[in-house]
């Protein structure tokens, strides 16, 4: 279980690596979704998600032998981009395995950064034993995309950041995929907010934290088959742990629901978010009467779309 003080280690050694993120508002939305919301824009981060603060945590908090035979992981997209960047900027290699029916700027993304690529059917079980092997064969530290502690409490400093410019939000809504960011989010929101309402919101169709937390017990996704590529995997043991002890609530959104979610803030916040962050649009606009409050911060995770594939 990480700590507060993970936390504000990881905002202090991650600073020199990556962007504190606008928090942007809408009038127009405001009205629609009967409450004052506060959209931290993670779509603006190195890399275009959130992912890069976990990700250089982990790697700058390395010693100088383990980072001398770089960095491994299994990512469909933004992790892996996050990774290879981290990578980058401390002059070690990163090995990515990537499901090879990957998001195509996501996979160009982690090549232009130096990431080498080798891909795998697209399953937990695939991915998880192609960067198994990866590691036997380079002895490459394997940065997992949400169970790492590190990583956690990396992505964690998006909900400090807004906490400290919005100290008085009522809740904070986030994705739920592996379970890294809002397990941080709810963890340093209840360490220093113990009052404001953290929710989780995640696709029915991939929806195994809801599974998972009603049951008291890990289990996985029975299906992939969400538009929101970047929440397809399964909970991890860590986040799961951490999300029964402090998150207040988990929603499950349509894919009928992103894709108008996703289309709303295109048009209104005239902004680019991919799938993955629509869900907790989706969760204000069909959902509202389950989050508490009415000042409400959503992080808006990432912004990487193929605009040769969008959904409408």
């Amino acid at each position: 279980m990480i700590s507060e003080k993970d936390v504000y280690e990881a905002s202090e050694r991650i600073s020199p690596f990556v962007k504190s993120t606008p928090i942007l508002q809408s009038e127009k939305l405001n009205s629609l979704f009967e409450a004052d919301v506060y959209f931290k824009c993670e779509n603006f981060q190195h890399i275009g998600a959130f992912k890069a603060r976990g990700a250089h945590n982990a790697v700058f908090a390395m010693s100088d032998e383990e980072a001398s035979k770089g960095v491994a992981t299994h990512s469909s997209g933004n992790h892996a981009a996050a990774l290879s960047l981290a990578a980058k900027n401390r002059g070690i290699s990163a090995r990515i395995v990537m499901p090879n029916n990957s998001n195509k700027m996501k996979i160009s993304q982690v090549e232009e950064l130096g990431g080498l690529i080798e891909y795998c059917e697209p399953t937990t079980k695939a991915r998880e034993e192609a960067a198994a092997k990866v590691q036997k064969e380079t002895g490459a530290k394997i940065v997992h995309p949400y169970n790492d502690p590190l990583v956690i409490a990396g992505q964690a400093t998006v909900a400090l950041e807004l906490l400290n410019e919005m100290p008085d939000l009522d809740a904070i809504v986030a994705p739920v995929g592996g379970g890294g960011l809002m397990a941080g989010t709810a963890l340093i929101t209840k360490a220093t907010k113990p009052n404001v309402y953290t929710c989780g919101v995640e696709p029915e169709e991939v929806n195994d934290a809801a599974r998972s937390l009603a049951s008291g017990e890990l289990v996985g996704n029975t299906t992939l088959n969400s538009i929101a590529d970047g929440l397809r995997g399964n909970l991890g043991p860590n986040p799961f742990e951490i999300l029964q002890k402090y998150l207040d609530k988990l929603i499950e959104v349509s894919e009928k629901d992103i894709v108008a979610s996703m289309r709303l803030i295109w048009s209104e916040l005239k902004i680019v978010i991919e799938p993955s962050s629509a869900v907790a649009i989706a969760s204000l606009l069909f959902h509202r009467q389950e989050i508490k409050g009415e000042k409400i911060g959503v992080i808006i995770t990432g912004g990487n779309v193929d605009l040769d594939d969008l959904p409408w």
